[in-house]
């Protein structure tokens, strides 16, 4: 291919890859900021821990699948696509039994088979970014960010367009922005499998954790796991206690973390080539644990500003964590297992860490946050301690390899 071409080919993935982070991620931004207080609304209250339970418990198993596949059998654009479609028509189904007042069963019952469908969609789209970038380190958070510009949008215009901060309308929208992430599919460049499979552990992705025999990936999975359930938290009891404290548009405000994600997905790749991953992984643990001090303190003094802060921080430790082990997987393992190791991430991260996170978090809640909406203190204060422990295991566990050579695009990292 002459340079002219290759730049022109280079320059339209980029911009179809950012069109399909934009749009995949403006779904959720509509309705997971909503969901719980979509429920309260509805008088469902005591099923928020169960609703958020279900996608988790839903990525325990098809992101594997879906690494496996994209590696071993089918392209990875096109799984995105059919994933896409699959979870448009099962996220409108669950919202509008809302609308009909059925049981939250029904809802529930839904939501897991959508977020079958999409579990493996974020790691999908990571293989596709990381396969066609020229620059991975320093181009994949810049596409990456417009996932982060869709959240915001979709927060903002199903809170001040749709008003669906407590309504199913929210799920309305967010089954708009799934249909346009199928239309952009369609450009995606094609991303054949290039490993090879012919046991039943490989199909259902049950080889990635073979990655979990070398010591550093066993801490990082470890770590990764168990910072993810604090994590669960954040979407689930951040809007309600904007509301406690009077905020009357939590969604909104639940932007902010979007916002600041954006300033730090711009930084991110040249962190990553100039610090240790080990070092910037450090950083996000620790921010982590400030992040959730801060809405703390919010609760013990009144104060919103204070859980504003701490939202606003939350983008950054989002970003210098996941996106970096994003891209540090698909430098650290062979080809063949690039959408196995993204799909063993998710597992862990959008699987069994939030899995377990709704359901302790559920039960710290419950334990220290009373009905007049005393006890928020307590509540982030116990969790930013599970952030810390995460801290100290990761800073004597994980060892590193120093730093690696150049790739051919260019690209150092040091890990």
């Amino acid at each position: 291919m002459e340079p002219g071409q290759a730049a022109q080919s280079a320059g339209r993935n980029f911009a179809v890859l950012w069109l399909a982070f934009f749009f995949h991620g403006m779904s959720p931004g509509f309705w997971i900021s909503s969901l719980t207080n979509i429920f309260r609304e509805l008088g469902y209250s005591q099923w928020v821990a169960a609703a958020f339970m279900v996608p988790p418990l839903c990525a325990l198993i098809s992101p594997l699948i879906g690494g496996a596949l994209a590696d071993q059998r089918m392209a990875a654009n096109r799984l995105f696509g059919w994933s896409a479609v699959v979870g448009a028509v099962f996220l409108f189904a669950a919202f509008w039994t809302l609308d009909m007042g059925w049981h939250p069963w029904w809802f529930i019952s839904l939501l897991s088979i959508y977020s079958l469908a999409s579990g493996p969609m974020w790691g999908l789209l990571a293989t596709i970014s990381l396969t066609h970038l020229t620059h991975g380190e320093r181009q994949y958070p810049l596409v990456r960010m417009a996932a982060t510009l869709g959240w915001m949008a979709g927060g903002v215009i199903g809170s001040y367009w749709l008003k669906a901060d407590a309504s199913p309308l929210a799920g309305y929208g967010a089954t708009v922005a799934r249909v346009l992430t199928v239309v952009i599919a369609f450009f995606l460049p094609f991303t054949p499998p290039l490993g090879k499979g012919v046991s039943w552990r490989s199909l259902l992705g049950f080889d990635a954790f073979g990655l979990l025999k070398q010591r550093d990936h066993l801490v990082f999975f470890l770590v990764t796991a168990l910072f993810s359930i604090p994590l669960a938290a954040f979407y689930m009891y951040a809007p309600e206690q904007f509301k406690v404290l009077g905020n009357p548009r939590p969604t909104a405000m639940m932007a902010i973390a979007q916002v600041s994600e954006i300033v730090a997905m711009l930084l991110v790749g040249s962190v990553m080539v100039r610090y240790r991953i080990k070092t910037v992984l450090l950083w996000a643990l620790g921010l982590s644990v400030l992040r959730y001090w801060m809405s703390a303190y919010a609760g013990y003094s009144g104060v919103v500003g204070w859980h504003i802060l701490g939202v606003a921080l939350h983008g950054i430790c989002y970003t210098f964590y996941f996106i970096t082990a994003q891209v540090f997987l698909d430098r650290r393992v062979d080809e063949g297992m690039r959408g196995q190791a993204q799909g063993l991430l998710a597992f862990f991260s959008g699987g069994f860490g939030p899995f377990v996170g709704a359901w302790v978090c559920g039960i710290v809640r419950r334990h220290f946050v009373t009905d007049d909406g005393k006890g928020w203190l307590e509540f982030w204060g116990t969790l930013g301690g599970m952030i810390a422990l995460c801290l100290v295991i990761f800073a004597l566990f994980y060892k590193g390899l120093g730093t690696r050579p150049k790739n051919p695009a260019g690209d150092g990292q040091r890990v």
